[in-house]
Formats: C-alpha cells, sequence, structure tokens
C-alpha cells in the first residue's frame, strides 16, 4: 500500500477550504499551516491571470525528512504515509532543512517539527483526511497509489500529471494535474512585493528583489506562507568554533608527528584550546534545539542514519582524544621525560579524530536535501581547509611565546598560509564555478552579486590580507604579522560562513 493525493488544480478555486480544515483538525497555531493554498499572478494589468496551488508534505517514497533526524521523531509508516512522533522530536530543525518542499515547520506551541500526516488518525478509523471532506469541488484525492483499480490511481494514468521538485528525486506521493509551471517551480514565481491579503515576510520580500524574473509572464507569487531561516547564527559560530577545535588537535599532532614540537602549546594549551573549543560547540549545539533539554535523546533514541547523530558520535570521539592527548601531555610533561613517545604514538589518532570532527558536517549538509547550495562535492576538503586555517590562526596567536622553537612557529605559520590561500580558492571556486541545480545557482548569485556580496567579498579580501601578513613570517619571523594574520583569519571565516549558511536557506523552496 502507498497512500498519496493528486490535486486538480483545473477545479480548485483557492477558498482554503482544506487550509481551515487542516488547522481546526490538528489545532495548527495561528500563522503556521501543515497545509495551504500559494497563490501566483502573471500577466500586467488588466491583462493578468491567477494561479492556485494547495502545498503540503509530499510524502515521499525516499523521504530524506526521515533519513536526516536524529532520533527517528519522522517515519514512514507501512502504508506509506510519513508521519512524526512529537514525543521524540529535540526540534533540532534539520529535518527543516531535509525537505526541499518546505513543508515542516517548527510548531509554536509544541517547539517540535510538525507536518501533513496525511491526518493518519482518521485514516487508521477508515476515513479520509479533513482537507478531502471539506473540499467543495472534489479538487483533492486520496488513495492507494499502489492499486490500479483504486480512483486516485485511475485519475493519474488518465490525465497528464507533474510532481514537485522532481530533480530533487525523492519519489513525491502529492501528484498535480493542470498545475502551472509558475505553481510548483518557487524560482519561477518570486515574491511580490505586497501579496493580496497581507505583507509577505521582510526576508523574504528582500531576497525575491534578487531572484530573477521571467520577463514575459511576469510570474510573481503574490500569496503564501511565511519561512524563516531555520538555522541562524548559532549554526554559524558552531562551523567556527568546530574549526578551531579540530584544527588545533590536528596541527599539534602533526607537530609531534613530523618532529616540530610546540612544547608546552603543543602538549597541555593546544589540546586545552581544542577542548575548549569544543565545549562552546556543544554549548551552542545544544541551545540551537528547540527541546534543549531532550538533547540526550541523541543517544538513547539515536537515528544511525544520521549524521546528526553520527557527528555527536565524532564530537564525542574527538572529546575523549583531545583529554587524552592533554591528560598525558600534562602529566608526562612533569613526570615522564619520554612522555613524548606516547603522543607521538596518539599523533595519528588524533589526526583522524580531528578529520572526522572538521569533515562530518560536509555529510550533515549533504543530507539537507532542500538547500542545494550545500551539497557540493568540495565541501568536505574545504571544511578540513578551513579547520587548518582558523586552527592555524589560533596557534599563531601564541608563537611569541618562547615555548615554542623557531622550527614550531614555522609550522604554523605556513601552515596558516597555505590553508587561508586554499580556503580562498575553494571558496571562488564553489561559488563561481559551474552548479549542478539553478536553486544553486541562485544561491550562488545571492552571495556573489546580491546582498551577501559585500560580507563574501570582504571575508575573501581579508583571508588574503592575513595570508600575505603571514607569509612575512614564513621562516619563524615577525611574529606579530603572524598574530595578526591569527586574529584576520577568525573574522574572516565567520564573515564567509555567514554568507554561506544564510544564502543556502534564503532560495524559496515552496
Amino acid at each position: 500500500m502507498r497512500y498519496g493525493f493528486a490535486i486538480d488544480q483545473r477545479t480548485c478555486i483557492g477558498c482554503h477550504a482544506c487550509t481551515v480544515a487542516c488547522k481546526t483538525e490538528h489545532e495548527i497555531p495561528v500563522g503556521q499551516f501543515r497545509t495551504w493554498v500559494k497563490y501566483v499572478d502573471s500577466g500586467v494589468y488588466p491583462d493578468t491571470t491567477r494561479d492556485f496551488g494547495v502545498m503540503r508534505c509530499n510524502h515521499c517514497t525516499d523521504a530524506p525528512c526521515v533519513k536526516i533526524c536524529p532520533t527517528k521523531a519522522l517515519f514512514v509508516r507501512e502504508d506509506g504515509i510519513v508521519d512524526f512522533d512529537n514525543d521524540r522530536c529535540i526540534g533540532c530543525k534539520s529535518c527543516m532543512q531535509a525537505c526541499p518542499y518546505d513543508a515542516i515547520y517548527i510548531d509554536k506551541d509544541t517547539n517540535t517539527a510538525a507536518k501533513c500526516n496525511f491526518c493518519a488518525h482518521r485514516i487508521d478509523e477508515g476515513y479520509e483526511p479533513a482537507c478531502v471532506v471539506v473540499c467543495p469541488t472534489h479538487s483533492i484525492w486520496v488513495g492507494d497509489l499502489s492499486d490500479p483499480d483504486s480512483g486516485i490511481a485511475k485519475l493519474i494514468q488518465a490525465n497528464p500529471v507533474k510532481v514537485r521538485a522532481p530533480e530533487q528525486r525523492t519519489g513525491p506521493n502529492v501528484f498535480y494535474l493542470g498545475a502551472e509551471r509558475a505553481v510548483l517551480d518557487p524560482l519561477a514565481a518570486p515574491v511580490d512585493a505586497s501579496y493580496i491579503y497581507s505583507t509577505p515576510d521582510a526576508h523574504r520580500a528582500a531576497i525575491s528583489a534578487h531572484l530573477p524574473r521571467d520577463p514575459q509572464t511576469m510570474a510573481r507569487t503574490t500569496l503564501n506562507t511565511p519561512h524563516p531561516r531555520p538555522w541562524g547564527w548559532r549554526v554559524v559560530t558552531y562551523l567556527w568554533t568546530k574549526g578551531v577545535a579540530a584544527g588545533v588537535l590536528f596541527l599539534v599532532a602533526a607537530a609531534f608527528l613530523f618532529d616540530r614540537h610546540l612544547g608546552h602549546i603543543g602538549t597541555v594549551v593546544g589540546p586545552a584550546i581544542a577542548l575548549a573549543a569544543l565545549a562552546v560547540t556543544g554549548v551552542l549545539l545544544v541551545a540551537d534545539l528547540k527541546r534543549p533539554e531532550r538533547f540526550f535523546y541523541l543517544l538513547t533514541k539515536p537515528n544511525p542514519h544520521s549524521w546528526l547523530f553520527l557527528g555527536a558520535v565524532a564530537l564525542g570521539a574527538f572529546g575523549a582524544m583531545a583529554l587524552l592527548w592533554l591528560a598525558v601531555g600534562a602529566i608526562g610533561e612533569n613526570e615522564d621525560p619520554g612522555y613524548d613517545n606516547v603522543l607521538n604514538a596518539l599523533s595519528v589518532p588524533a589526526m583522524l579524530a580531528a578529520v572526522a570532527a572538521a569533515g562530518y558536517t560536509a555529510f550533515l549538509f549533504h543530507q539537507a536535501e532542500g538547500r542545494d547550495l550545500w551539497q557540493s562535492r568540495m565541501l568536505f576538503p574545504h571544511l578540513l581547509v578551513q579547520a587548518g586555517m582558523v586552527g592555524a590562526g589560533a596557534l599563531a596567536l601564541l608563537t611569541p611565546s618562547r615555548e615554542v622553537r623557531p622550527e614550531g612557529d614555522a609550522f604554523i605559520v605556513r601552515c596558516l598560509v597555505v590553508a587561508t590561500v586554499l580556503h580562498i580558492a575553494f571558496a571562488i571556486v564553489e561559488f563561481y564555478g559551474g552548479h549542478d541545480s539553478k536553486q544553486a545557482s541562485a544561491a550562488a548569485r545571492l552571495v556573489t552579486a546580491g546582498p551577501y556580496a559585500p560580507l563574501f567579498r570582504g571575508s575573501l579580501a581579508l583571508a588574503l590580507l592575513a595570508a600575505g601578513l603571514a607569509a612575512f613570517s614564513w621562516d619563524g619571523e615577525h611574529l606579530g604579522l603572524a598574530v595578526a594574520a591569527g586574529v584576520a583569519v577568525q573574522i574572516a571565516l565567520l564573515g564567509y560562513e555567514t554568507a554561506f549558511v544564510r544564502a543556502g536557506q534564503d532560495v524559496p523552496l515552496s
């Protein structure tokens, strides 16, 4: 059995009865919707047309929200309905990033994820969903898509149908009859300056001005629901602090492995910095949850396929390795003159733990299938380079210390220069190179020629300046310049990540 919807936009009159019935059935808070009617106007007055589109969860056969949910709060029933369990949700908002249809929101009353669940409680009792019952024109069909004799299967077989975002290959089970492309493709109809019944949220209206508009149809969205960015400054800052933690431990371990000893900084101060940055990372991640008191569900109710869970494991392993390095360094430095042999043995495991901590976010972002900008194949190596840049920058602040030998100073500075130059190169290729989808291209344009262009260019210019300053300290001299470069790369990465994280979420999905 595979339940699905068919929505006949040829007969839909845009009355919002489905929206009202849904809100009443599920007691949805004001301003939030599980199903809603989108309006798209085309042409120039008086030669204008208006088309409707009923938007909702697509109950995908290969649902990305289910894959990314770290606690199995979202799941696929045996009948194909994608349902959710409020009692397991931690409010991480990752499902909102994974959904290519903007169908999931955080309920204001429960602070947990919510969406259309096909009125599963009614289905279980043999009733149709509330929206189907109230539709005055019988424009909403439901049934078993796998049964060729069902009404919905016959309707789909007898008529041409479309689905939303077919390029995402999620297997959507909501089919549209007679829907205009501008209704189903959000990039084909940017938000108008004003809605017919209200004003669009300021964020969406501001971004709309930077999206291309069809000069022939002049299609524009004149009614929709607000869709704010799920992830904000905490996620941006987490990318930075995690990079510092991973980069510092990787470099102190590499220094031991390649006999570029950093003295007390390599044995105690470096791992202590890594642990402190990791602690801040953990605080940021928990604070960003809508239900932070449930953070431990990551371990007690885990989804082993979610990179949010696997990332928590990676961070935990990294923390254990950093703590072990600190303990061996602190104890051995005072009591065992041969302690550095132990640290040499720990170098490769520590470096691997740092790579996992720095790079797992690439796989997490890859599961965020609704954000095409984040699907870059270069994201994993770029994250490693960024960790090396800010990790070396953090250690560069300590280079004037007499604890570090000249060869250690040179090692840190050279890593800083190389990683910073590579970061700039990756950024240029990622944003100015080709993209696999028009959504990713639109997001990249927001960064290179849109509202984030000053921030993006400024962050790269600052990174380039930092690389130039640090280059003067290439041989371990003029370390004051290396200190300045170490500060500059931290600011540069925060600026870059702000543009990257925001622009990825700014392209409309509904």
